[in-house]
């Protein structure tokens, strides 16, 4: 049985502040159900997992693989289509 790929990382770090919630949001849209990405940042990106629910409540799944001090990593994946 063939492994399953990857999800695609996307460093946010490389990217200026006001450009990264723009990023995430072409990210998650694009995004078809089960699949996912890993997001990479320079601090705690719960602001923006408010943010993902308040829009799009159910839509999307978060989870912490990684919780800094320096580095955060998040996998945010799509639960499902919008209704």
């Amino acid at each position: 049985m063939p492994q399953p790929k990857p999800a695609p990382t996307v460093d946010l770090r490389t990217l200026a502040p006001a450009q990264r919630h723009r990023k995430i949001f072409e990210l998650t849209d694009a995004l078809a159900v089960g699949e996912s990405f890993l997001l990479v940042n320079d601090h705690d990106p719960k602001p923006l997992h408010y943010q993902l629910e308040a829009e799009w409540p159910g839509q999307f799944s978060w989870a912490y693989v990684e919780r800094g001090p320096e580095v955060w990593r998040v996998e945010i994946g799509r639960a499902a289509k919008a209704a």
